[in-house]
Order: structure tokens, then sequence, then C-alpha cells
């Protein structure tokens, strides 16, 4: 019997401040440019200030990415393009800058973090910092086997809670949570079919690194084995993950409502935080009120977790590489929406039109 107890999440979320988004309304409806003809901008400067409980909006200043890592035993069925046990490759490579998430990071000047929670390696060939918070050792076979053990899963819940309140003690003040695995798609694909009522062929995707059509349909199985055994846990969020989640979905999933909780933004990247978001969101409901969907990778779970919980995108580039790449795209539009909303100059009275420029 698990001693965590999930609910106590519903009283400890508290919605963004709407008093203070309300006056960051007003404030935007000042201002010398129409309101409204910023688009979604305007949006995300209100949502900000809500999220940070300040008007004007403060800069995003110290922003992080923030990326577990796992991997998924389900790979060894052939549903990745990728190798099973091969996320500790792609670890090393992110530490050594040379993954897509590296190099966005570098040019916006943000740290990255890599959290290792079952990666299928030995951890004295990892830093001592991304493998600290290590669960187990890969994860057990979903289509036939629990990922992990109740008290695995309570262990890495807790490591995401940990992790997010380091990052808010830090002073971190956004997150771009991504992940680092292979089989990780298929996991997150049972549990948004799961939550959402789905069949598996509704949320298959081609994952990061395309597929083609068999291993579509080894991992339409997989999915569809997987959620056979995810449907009698359902209303069980911790079991639900240890049954089908794996220990990396798990920490990001206690990561998300922590960061709630501590009121500290995070943005999501693929499907695989979309559908830890999803979990979250059936945790606490007022916990999305804090995350923001960075992009629209084209995976079909995606697109049904972020209509679930009314999260819309901001791009649509296609990008699937994950590991919080697609994330980090979206950063520098929140960051100007801030530096937008909080310096364009106040004088625009509703009246009329102001004076074109020159």
């Amino acid at each position: 019997m698990s001693s965590l107890n999930l609910d106590d999440f519903t009283d400890l979320i508290e919605r963004p401040d709407g008093g203070v988004r309300r006056d960051a309304e007003a404030r935007r409806e000042r201002q010398a440019v129409p309101p409204g003809a910023l688009g979604r901008l305007d949006e995300l400067g209100e949502w900000l200030a809500a999220a940070q409980s300040a008007v004007p909006v403060r800069p995003v200043g110290k922003p992080r990415a923030v990326l577990f890592a796992g991997d998924h035993k389900v790979a060894e069925l052939g549903v990745s393009a990728r190798p099973a046990g091969g996320a500790a490759e792609l670890v090393r490579e992110v530490l050594e800058g040379a993954r897509p998430v590296s190099v966005l990071a570098r040019r916006l000047g943000v740290p990255v973090r890599v959290v290792d929670m079952a990666l299928d390696c030995d951890p004295e060939t990892l830093p001592a910092e991304v493998a600290g918070h290590r669960v187990r050792r890969g994860g057990g076979r979903i289509d036939i086997e629990d990922a992990l053990t109740l008290e695995e899963a309570e262990a890495a819940f807790r490591a995401g809670v940990a992790v997010a309140d380091e990052e808010a003690d830090s002073g971190t003040d956004l997150v771009v949570l991504g992940d680092v695995s292979v089989g990780g798609t298929t996991a997150a694909g049972v549990l948004v079919a799961a939550l959402c009522g789905t069949d598996a062929s509704v949320v298959t995707g081609r994952g990061g690194l395309p597929i083609d059509d068999l291993a579509w349909m080894r991992k339409c199985a997989a999915i569809r084995d997987g959620l056979r055994r995810a449907r009698p846990v359902l209303g069980d969020q911790l079991r639900l993950l240890a049954t089908v989640g794996g220990a990396d979905l798990t920490a990001m999933t206690g990561f998300l409502l922590q960061s709630a909780v501590r009121k500290m933004p995070v943005v999501l990247d693929g499907v695989v935080t979309a559908a830890c978001a999803l979990v979250g969101q059936r945790v606490a409901f007022r916990a999305p009120d804090w995350w923001l969907a960075s992009h629209d990778s084209g995976e079909p779970g995606q697109a049904k977790a972020l209509d679930r919980m009314a999260l819309e995108p901001l791009l649509s580039h296609g990008v699937k590489v994950g590991e919080g790449a697609g994330g980090l795209l979206a950063l520098p539009l929140v960051q100007a929406a801030a530096s937008l909303a909080a310096e364009l100059p106040e004088g625009f009275d509703g009246r009329e039109e102001p004076a074109p420029a020159g």
C-alpha cells in the first residue's frame, strides 16, 4: 500500500491569480497598441502575469530545460526506430551538446538538466548529478508486465516532486519539460488512450525517429495490449503509472504537479509530456492552468491529450524529435510576450486608432 496520497494535490494547487489576470487585461487595454493586435502574445502575457502574480509582468529571466530520461523494455518489440536501451546514448549526446535540444539551448542561453530515472546503463557511466535520482535500470515490458512496482512508482513520483522543488528553490521562473527515452511514446500512447477512452490506433504515432508501417503496426499492438492492462487501474493514477508508465513518466507527472503547487510555469514539449500532463489533470483539475503547450508535433496522442486539457499549441512545425526541442522553440515567444506586456507604453483609450508611426 502506497503512503503517497495524490489527492492532496487537489487542495494544494490553486489557479493562477484571476484578479491579477484581470489587472493585466485592463493594463493591456490602455496600451498604445490596440488589444488583439498582438494575437496570442496578448494571452501569453496575461497568463504569465497571473502565474507570477505581477503587473506589469516580469521578464522570464531564469528559464531551464529539464529532461527526464528512461528506457522502456517495450522497445524490444520493435516499436521504435532506435534500439532498445538506446536512450543512454541519447543522453550522452545531449550532455555533449550534439542533440537539437543542446543546440537550441546554447542559442537561447538556457541551461539543460537531465535526470536519469531508468536508463539501461551502469549509473557510473553518467555524471552523478544525472544519475542521482535513478529508480531502476530500464522498465518492465508494459504489454505483458508492469513497468514498475508500486514502491518504485512512489519513489519516481517523489523524485519528480523533489526536482521541481530544487528548481523552484533555485529561482527557476519557467521550465521547458521534455523527455529522453526509447519506447516512451508507446507508454505515452497507452496513457492517453486509457484516459481518453479511445482505441490504440487513434493515438499511435510514428515517433521522433519515424518508423515504417510494420513497426507502426507492432507499436499499435503493444499499445492495445498495454491498454488492456491499464483499464482496470484507471481509478488509481499512481498504480496506472506503475502499470503502463515507467519511472521517467511517473517522475514527470510528479514534477508537473509539484511545479503547479510551487506556482512555477511549465512549457510542455511533445506527446510524452502531454501524456504525463493528462495524468496530472486527473489528479488535480486546476493543474493544467500552470502549463503551456509549446507546439503541435503531429503525434495523434499529443493532439488528443492537449484537446482533453483545452491547451492550444503555440507552434505547428511538426517537430517530432522530443527532448524539449519543440518546447525551446516556443520559449522566445513567451519571452517576447512578457516584454511586450511590460514595456509597451500606455496611451490607447479605445476611442480611436492610434496615429500611424512616422
